[in-house]
């Protein structure tokens, strides 16, 4: 199998060469820019498989560049770089179409594992459209959480996730549904399709789930609590 190609599009030489050493080291074909419009003109030249792409550069800033690359009919994935100060830019590209953002600074391992994550996505997509098969339907996303049906895997931010076969499948209930509120028999009545009598093994299940999905399970950005109500995924 061909090498994945990166873009890289930062007006920082010295962070620019930092990625481009640690992808090439893991295998990836890597190319340079160092604002917008190089890389609108690489990508016009190129057959690029993901973008990491800085916010705030000179002459064409990030949020503009994704903007004409999704105009231009360009699918593949594109992972924002932005300061803490950039919310509200990193918010607009999420929005214009980009995939991921790391914000800075970041840790090389955390980028690989956001850059794995998004080409697995985005191959298995290419490889369900030249089969000419439709892209099943279970296989989720939420965030940097992938979960798959087929295989009962589950990956946070390219790292695998062990979870029981209750905590698999009161995930799979909560990702196919985001935003959506569950209440705790609601959610026991689902999963044990059963008349729920004493919820509290699902306190005990979503404290586990967050304790494996979350950095910080008792500051939860996935699996939420809507207190007096239930248990939701957070959109994200």
């Amino acid at each position: 199998m061909d090498k994945n190609h990166i873009l890289i599009v930062e007006d920082d030489a010295d962070i620019r060469s930092g990625i481009e050493i640690y992808l090439k080291n893991q295998g990836y074909d890597v190319s340079q820019a160092g604002d917008g419009i190089e890389g609108l003109a690489v990508i016009e030249k190129e057959e690029i498989d993901l973008a990491i792409v800085d916010i705030m550069m000179p002459r064409m800033d990030g949020i503009t560049m994704m903007m004409k690359v999704r105009e231009k009919g360009y699918d593949f994935p594109v992972i924002m770089l932005s300061a803490k100060s950039e919310e509200v830019d990193k918010i607009m590209g999420l929005n214009m179409g980009a995939d991921d953002y790391i914000t800075k600074p970041f840790t090389p391992l955390e980028l690989l594992a956001r850059v794995n994550s998004q080409l697995r996505r985005y191959n298995r997509y290419r490889e369900a459209i030249a089969s000419a098969e439709p892209v099943k339907d279970t296989y989720h996303v939420l965030g940097g959480i992938e979960l798959n049906e087929e295989t009962v895997e589950v990956f946070v931010d390219g790292a695998p996730v062990r979870l029981t076969p209750i905590e698999f499948k009161i995930l799979l209930l909560l990702m196919r549904n985001p935003g959506r509120v569950f209440s705790a028999g609601e959610i026991y009545e689902r999963i044990w399709n059963e008349k729920a009598v004493n919820t509290d093994t699902i306190m005990v299940h979503v404290r586990k789930i967050r304790e494996k999905i979350e950095i910080d399970p008792k500051n939860p950005k996935y699996l939420k609590v809507v207190w007096g109500v239930g248990y939701k995924m957070e959109k994200q």
